[in-house]
């Protein structure tokens, strides 16, 4: 029964690669044509493939209906949520998860430092979009006439000397955080507290979400947070694998 289960599975990876006939199939799998094609019917009549009328096999309209409402129902916020307990524990600063909602930025977790100067961001609060790390990495991943288009309609009040002066420089620095795939914001919402970020991505590689680990200066200077940005990805990544079905659940730190 597990090889019958592992070949009609095998079929599915080899018709996303494009509509193939039954002889295809069956070289593929290494069967007979009879054994491919009692697969084949079964995967037909619980819609996972569908026959053309050439006589070649696609995938069907089902499997990609329940594709689509298993990523509806996938919780980002709980399934990241215990990798943040865990870098926290590790590195012991404020943890956050933010997501792009209605062009705006917001936190949807937090785990708080286990330091006595702690940071005051909350849980459904909007960021500062034009200074924050993890708006930065959301904000990246947009296709460039929609970063352009937002760019230039936001405000960039000043918070810091740091802080992104103009629509000009933002988009400077949304294109060097896409290629480097990370980002930071030393000082420019608040001159004491610094922060790194790394993406969270679901299975077609767009970023769903960013994680952050940020600490005042009176904890950790701007260079030692940043010595932590390793760890910082090897969590979003892990989170990424679990949350897009690519790896299993173990732990990231």
């Amino acid at each position: 029964m597990s090889q019958t289960v592992d070949r009609a599975l095998s079929i599915l990876p080899l018709l996303a690669e494009g509509p193939a006939d039954l002889g295809q199939v069956a070289d593929r799998l290494g069967v007979h044509k009879s054994t491919a094609l009692r697969l084949l019917r079964t995967l037909h009549e619980h819609g996972l493939v569908y026959r053309q009328s050439d006589q070649r096999y696609r995938l069907g309209a089902r499997l990609f209906a329940l594709a689509q409402e298993a990523m509806e129902n996938l919780d980002i916020r709980e399934i990241a949520h215990p990798h943040l307990v865990r870098l926290n524990e590790k590195c012991g600063h404020t943890v956050h998860l933010a997501v792009h909602e209605e062009g705006e930025v917001l936190y949807i977790d937090k785990v708080d430092s286990r330091y006595p100067v702690r940071m005051y961001s909350r849980i459904g609060k909007p960021v500062a979009i034009t200074v924050a790390a993890v708006a930065k990495l959301l904000l990246a991943d947009l296709p460039e006439p929609e970063r352009r288009a937002l760019a230039e309609k936001l405000d960039y009040p000043l918070y810091t000397p740091r802080s992104t002066p103009n629509a000009a420089a933002f988009l400077r620095e949304l294109a060097t955080v896409r290629e480097q795939g990370w980002a930071a914001d030393l000082g420019g919402h608040e001159e004491s507290i610094n922060c790194v970020a790394a993406p969270v991505r679901g299975a077609d590689g767009r970023v769903v979400a960013a994680m952050s680990v940020s600490a005042p200066n009176v904890v950790v200077s701007a260079e030692e947070l940043l010595t932590l940005l390793p760890l910082v990805r090897r969590t979003a990544d892990a989170i990424s694998g679990e949350y897009s079905g690519r790896t299993p659940v173990k732990d990231t730190v």
